[in-house]
């Protein structure tokens, strides 16, 4: 079909409400010929409108569903068939499988009353550019290999920086997740500390154990980078949180001097711009200054707060932040990337690049001296065309469109907290710097373990409505309720519907 006849095909018909259009079309649709080895493109066509209906009307419809799927352990694999099929079945049969058993077995994380973990927004746009990504198939291994993967990753990043306020100093890589981007960073800082230890003997040949300090509050991922960087979690510090739950700055310098006292070698703070549980921002223009002044890798991890930094006001919550070596900041979540897009920022390309670089012959090109080779700016050997996602996103939206929507979060945020605090017993336990609250029902005498059933049971009175997903977290000790607000569809509506779920639940 010409490419005129493509773009003037029908759009999807505005009357659909739900998905069985597709198992009522199974029985006619033909079986793939035994000697066809792959899907012809004209069977492509005709399944991806079907593909892209579907969906059109899980995204249209998906608020009128349970945010929170009943299914059972081992329910779903129970209906799976065992054995894989000898003969063809054709994608119909997938289809049905996604409506009839993958559906029902799926919590809705783009619900616009999903408020637990964090928003991981898949916007259409960036969903049209992973399906791009994936349809023209092409492998990121060196510059030659994808000229356009490689230079559009280059400049999307580019953008985002821009967008973050962040200096033209920082140069940006598209990673998997924050996780990644961690344990790259780590590697970086021990790398560097070492003297590049490990292209000689290895941690082993050092002369005296190199520790990180990190929040007691940091994410767990800080826990095993360090872990498989090779530090050893016995060289990892938790340094104490002071009263708005941030790392303590006085604390972490004391951590620093007794281990030089003791003749170890501190390596690398992570700092945090958005701790996952409270979403508290560590005072990164101290951790610049002890780091500066030890000569210390400073990470900071805003995996998801960090996309906030697109808008001017937010961007005091990391101040100090280009005293830092390294950054991770998540489009994936907040800012509406569809998984998995985490963008890894550094000041010293070169280092990154001595790091993890490694130059078998057959990857060499006689470009390399004028181009970057992404496969040098992290783990993977290959990378898939992630910069497709990113670029979709902002090119369709801008800068404004994306702002306009993380404002409508914080204000709802904002609503909702003020609600809470007028409202004994009622509490907001920590700062709400974003969008994320934590919050507890608190009766006059009730306490200890039975406060903490007390909230377990109320939080599971709202997850029994399946009006509301919220996630439970313990704050020194005790049980407490996350309320992460920042779906793409949430507006003022649903977060005054959630406050009365939840009044409701306590009565």
């Amino acid at each position: 079909m010409p490419r005129q006849a493509i773009l003037e095909s029908p759009p999807p018909r505005a009357d659909r409400v739900h998905c069985a259009h597709i198992v009522d079309d199974i029985d006619h649709c033909p079986q793939v010929p035994m000697t066809q080895t792959s899907m012809s493109p004209e069977e492509f066509r005709r399944m991806a409108h079907e593909v892209v209906d579907w969906i059109a009307d899980y995204r249209t419809n998906c608020a009128s569903r349970p945010v929170q799927t009943t299914v059972q352990p081992g329910e779903l694999l129970a209906q799976l068939p065992a054995a894989p099929p000898s003969t063809p079945e054709g994608f119909a049969a997938v289809l049905r499988d996604v409506d009839q058993l993958l559906l029902p077995a799926l919590s809705h994380w783009q619900h616009p009353n999903f408020f637990g973990y964090f928003p991981s927004n898949g916007d259409l746009a960036s969903v049209l550019g992973d399906f791009l990504s994936t349809g023209l198939g092409v492998l990121g291994l060196a510059w030659q290999s994808a000229p356009a993967l490689t230079e559009l990753e280059e400049r999307s990043v580019d953008w985002l920086r821009q967008m973050l306020g962040l200096s033209p100093a920082w140069s940006g890589v598209i990673q998997d997740t924050a996780s990644t981007s961690t344990l790259v960073g780590l590697i970086c800082a021990r790398e560097r500390t070492s003297q590049h230890g490990a292209t000689r003997g290895g941690l082993q040949s050092g002369e005296a154990p190199l520790v990180v300090y990190t929040s007691a509050d940091a994410h767990s991922s800080v826990d095993k980078a360090a872990l498989l960087a090779g530090f050893g979690r016995d060289f990892v510090r938790k340094v104490p949180v002071d009263d708005n739950r941030a790392l303590d700055a006085t604390a972490l310098r004391a951590a620093i001097h007794h281990d030089l006292a003791a003749g170890r070698r501190p390596c690398a703070i992570v700092a945090t711009t958005g701790t996952t549980t409270t979403t508290a921002m560590d005072p990164i223009a101290a951790c610049a200054e002890l780091a500066r002044e030890h000569g210390l890798w400073l990470h900071v991890d805003g995996a998801m707060a960090g996309s906030a930094m697109i808008l001017p006001e937010c961007r005091h919550l990391w101040n100090g932040i280009e005293g830092a070596d390294s950054i991770v900041v998540n489009p994936h979540k907040w800012l509406g990337v569809a998984f998995d897009c985490s963008t890894y920022f550094v000041r010293d390309q070169d280092h990154l690049v001595r790091v993890m670089s490694t130059n078998p012959s057959y990857l060499r090109t006689a470009v390399d001296d004028r181009v970057k080779n992404y496969r040098d700016w992290g783990i993977p050997l290959g990378r898939r065309f992630r910069a497709l996602k990113l670029w979709s996103l902002i090119r369709t939206h801008g800068t404004e469109r994306l702002q306009a929507r993380l404002r409508r979060d914080l204000e709802n945020a904002r609503w909702l907290t003020e609600q809470i605090i007028a409202t004994a017993p009622w509490r907001v336990l920590a700062p709400v710097p974003l969008q994320t609250l934590c919050v507890r029902h608190e009766p006059a005498g009730v306490t200890g373990e039975a406060l903490d059933r007390h909230t377990l049971e109320w939080l599971r009175r709202v997850h029994a409505t399946g009006r509301a997903w919220l996630t439970p977290a313990q704050l020194d000790g005790r049980w407490m309720v996350r309320i992460s607000i920042g779906a793409l569809d949430t507006e003022r509506e649903h977060i005054a519907q959630l406050w009365q779920d939840l009044q409701a639940a306590t009565c």
